[in-house]
């Protein structure tokens, strides 16, 4: 007759071969991780936790997206490559980067540009497709990404977001050494004019260019805005790494969708990317 075993502190005990071997219930043990090793890895593994700077997490994009045509599907696919490469890249510079900055640090230098950089670069995919297919809508919501604390990046096959950064898993980004841009002043942001270097606009793309110039605008006042509020804040390249990179890659988009209104119905003007970085006048 079997004997029910006695429960020890939420583990279970199973039979392998007679031989007893101990399970974590709920828990995953990684490693080489021998049953009756003491608890020294333990701790260090705790106290790695503690002061690990956490990962990037973002949404997956080759999901939602519809069927690829074959035509699209090189561009396609070196974006997707591209969006692991941003991931990365955001997770070695938050590393990097541990002991630096306030505690808005990591969504202002890391989080925020690596949303920008999605944006542009999801948009090159949907404009891909759309060339020969019905062009997606709706992944620009996929371009935000979230700190995962916990060590665990899924980088770009997660399903969902991991929750947002809380004060204690930024903590060890403290200490700030002043805006780069002025310790009294903020300056403004200089901007190379768009209009001046486009061809004529067919009357087809005129309200749609007319938009994206506007836009072009708002983003150097939110820009300017963000440069005054933010003073103060940050290390040497806050302003590079917070506000003008962040700008050049919205512009860039911007740019694009201006470029790409024009030659829908006129030859495609070249060249204008050279216009999206800005910089600091001080």
């Amino acid at each position: 007759m079997s004997r029910a075993l006695p429960k020890y502190n939420k583990r279970r005990v199973l039979m392998i071969g007679g031989t007893a071997a101990v399970v974590l219930s709920g828990a995953v043990i990684a490693g080489n991780a021998l049953a009756g090793e003491t608890s020294k890895s333990g701790t260090n593994a705790t106290t790695k936790a503690a002061t690990s700077p956490g990962t990037v997490n973002c949404p997956a994009v080759a999901p939602s997206l519809p069927a690829i045509p074959a035509s699209a599907q090189a561009e396609v696919t070196r974006n997707l490559t591209l969006l692991d490469t941003q991931i990365a890249e955001a997770n070695k510079r938050l590393v990097d980067t541990v002991g630096q900055g306030g505690p808005n640090f990591v969504q202002n230098a890391i989080l925020g540009p690596l949303k920008d950089k999605r944006v542009a670069t999801i948009n090159r995919i949907a404009t891909a497709i759309g060339r020969t297919a019905a062009k997606p809508t709706g992944l620009d919501s996929l371009a935000p990404c979230t700190l995962n604390a916990n060590g665990v990046n899924t980088g770009g096959a997660a399903a969902t977001a991991a929750p947002s950064a809380t004060a204690t898993q930024q903590a060890g980004n403290t200490g700030n050494t002043g805006n780069t841009g002025s310790t009294t002043a903020a300056g403004t942001i200089t901007c190379p004019d768009v209009a001046s270097k486009l061809p004529a606009i067919p009357a087809s793309a005129q309200a749609e260019v007319t938009r994206n110039l506007t836009l072009l605008n708002t983003q150097i006042t939110e820009a300017n805005t963000r440069l005054a509020n933010t003073v103060g804040q940050g290390g040497p390249n806050f302003v590079q790494n917070a506000i003008l990179g962040p700008l050049a890659d919205k512009r860039k988009s911007t740019i694009d969708r201006i470029a790409i209104s024009i030659g829908r119905t006129a030859a495609k003007p070249t060249g204008l990317d050279s216009l999206a970085t800005c910089t600091l006048n001080k």
